[in-house]
């Protein structure tokens, strides 16, 4: 396993996390969605400026190869609970990324007095969530550019102190 840092956003990390995810949705969920919804997902071309604005607006954490490596994830944690986006590369997939950032969450939660986390999670996502306690909240149908995914609305209930 390569040696991760976690560190906060800093501005001019949207091309390089847009990057992680849309590798990320190509990468692995390939298993769970078909060529139609991943390009629905993550189209090979984006708003720049859109993207940007929901980086700098979600403030994610960074996991990030020590030394200044590459940036082998990302996940935010908002002021309600709600993980918005959490992406792992392929490249690093199955090597404790997302157990880093997971632990990085909770331990910002304990800090801000968050009691609860709730996400959207893909089929892909699911186990990982599930291990880490979360539990399936609702079945979903989201639609995007009227391509229809489905996911689960899933929450964590946290023990503060």
């Amino acid at each position: 396993m390569p040696s991760i840092h976690i560190r906060n956003f800093r501005s001019g990390d949207e091309p390089a996390l847009r990057a992680v995810f849309h590798a990320s949705v190509h990468g692995l969920a390939c298993k769970d969605y078909t060529a139609e919804q991943l390009a629905a997902w993550a189209p090979p071309h984006h708003d720049a400026a859109q993207w940007a604005g929901r980086m700098q607006a979600n403030q994610p954490f960074i996991a990030q190869a020590q030394g200044g490596g590459a940036i082998a994830g990302f996940a935010d944690l908002q002021a309600s609970g709600t993980i918005d986006m959490f992406f792992v590369g392929p490249a690093f997939a199955g090597q404790g990324v997302a157990r880093a950032l997971m632990a990085h969450i909770h331990t910002q939660a304990a800090q801000r007095g968050i009691t609860h986390l709730h996400a959207h999670v893909s089929l892909t996502a699911e186990p990982f969530f599930a291990a880490q306690g979360f539990v399936v909240e609702e079945r979903q149908q989201v639609q995007r550019a009227g391509v229809v995914l489905r996911n689960a609305r899933m929450a964590k209930a946290l023990v503060l102190g």
